[in-house]
C-alpha cells in the first residue's frame, strides 16, 4: 500500500510494511533515522523532541498512536484526545515521515503477547497503574521494531516511563539508542501536556505550582533535610493547593526508582509527583 499523501504534507505509513519501506530507502541511501513515539495532542514539547531527533539524525519518524493497552478500564482512553490533522500541520518541517497505525494493525486479532517488567516499573506509577508499563513496554517494543532507527526520543516528564524503556532495550538487546528531551514547561513552569487542556482557570493556576513545591522540595533535601520530613512538608502543600488528591510525592534514585534506604539521598536522584486536581491528573519530576 503506498505512503498516505493526501491528507497532509507529510506522508503517513498507515502499518508496519510501509513503514519499513519507508526506512529501508533511506538506509540505502545511509541515512540515520530517529523515531519520536507519541500518542498525538501534539505540543511544544512534543515538537521539541522531533527538533532534538533532527538535530541528530538524516531522517525522522513521529508515531502517533493512543495506544488502549496502557490505559486502564477507569482512565480516559475514549477521551483522549485524537488530533492527527493538527499534529500533521505541527511536524511540518520537522518530520520526515508520520507513522499512524490503528488498533487493530498493531494489536491483530490473536495478540497475545504482553512485555512486563519488574523492579523499576513496581513502585510510583505501578502502584498506582498496575498495567501502564506492561502496555507502555509492548507498545514500544512493536514500535522499535516496526522502525529499527538509531535512536528513539522520549520526553522526561515521563521519567518513570524512560527508565522502564531504557531498562527494557538493554534486556533484550534491542540495538537503538534511548535518549530523553528535556522537559517543556509553560511560563509559570507547569510541564506541558495533553491533558492541561482539561484544567479549568482555576485549577490551571494551582498546576502552575506543582513545579514550585517540587523545586523547592528538593532543595530542602539538597540542604540537609531528610527525604521523609521534605517529602511530607511537600505533600501538605500540594493539597493546600487545592489538589484533590496526591498519589505520591517521592524522592528516589534517578536510574532503578528505588527509594534510599537511609533517608538520604547516596547517588543521583529525583523528585517524582502525581497529583489530581478535578478530572486531570498530573505528573512531574525534576532532579535532586
Amino acid at each position: 500500500m503506498p505512503l498516505d499523501t493526501a491528507s497532509h504534507k507529510i506522508p503517513v505509513a498507515r502499518n508496519a510494511a510501509d513503514l519499513r519501506a519507508a526506512v529501508a530507502e533511506w538506509r540505502t541511501r545511509g541515512e540515520t533515522v530517529a523515531l519520536v513515539p507519541t500518542m498525538g495532542a501534539l505540543h511544544e514539547g512534543h515538537l521539541s523532541l522531533a527538533d532534538l531527533a533532527r538535530a541528530k539524525t538524516e531522517r525522522v519518524v513521529v508515531s502517533i498512536f493512543v495506544n488502549p493497552t496502557q490505559f486502564a478500564p477507569h482512565e480516559d482512553f475514549s477521551a483522549y484526545p485524537r488530533t492527527e490533522a493538527a499534529d500533521a500541520a505541527k511536524l511540518d518541517g520537522k518530520a520526515d515521515l508520520i507513522f499512524a497505525p490503528d488498533a487493530a494493525d498493531m494489536y491483530p486479532q490473536g495478540f497475545s503477547t504482553t512485555i512486563s517488567l519488574s523492579g523499576v516499573s513496581e513502585p510510583l506509577e505501578g502502584q498506582f497503574r498496575p498495567t501502564h508499563f506492561a502496555g507502555v513496554a509492548t507498545v514500544v517494543a512493536k514500535l522499535l521494531l516496526r522502525a529499527m532507527p538509531d535512536i528513539a526520543i522520549f520526553g522526561e516528564k515521563d521519567w518513570q516511563q524512560l527508565a522502564v524503556i531504557r531498562r527494557m532495550v538493554a534486556d533484550l538487546d534491542i540495538p537503538v539508542e534511548i535518549l530523553g528531551g528535556p522537559i517543556m514547561r509553560e511560563t509559570d513552569g507547569l510541564a506541558m501536556s495533553s491533558r492541561n487542556v482539561y484544567l479549568t482557570p482555576g485549577e490551571r493556576k494551582a498546576a502552575g505550582q506543582l513545579n514550585v513545591v517540587l523545586r523547592e522540595t528538593a532543595a530542602s533535601v539538597s540542604a540537609g533535610t531528610l527525604i521523609s520530613e521534605a517529602a511530607k512538608a511537600g505533600a501538605a502543600r500540594i493539597l493546600a493547593l487545592g489538589f484533590d488528591k496526591l498519589d505520591y510525592l517521592e524522592i528516589r534514585d534517578a536510574a532503578s526508582l528505588a527509594a534510599f534506604p537511609d533517608d538520604r539521598p547516596t547517588s543521583s536522584a529525583r523528585i517524582l509527583v502525581a497529583a489530581k486536581i478535578g478530572k486531570t491528573r498530573l505528573i512531574d519530576n525534576m532532579p535532586v
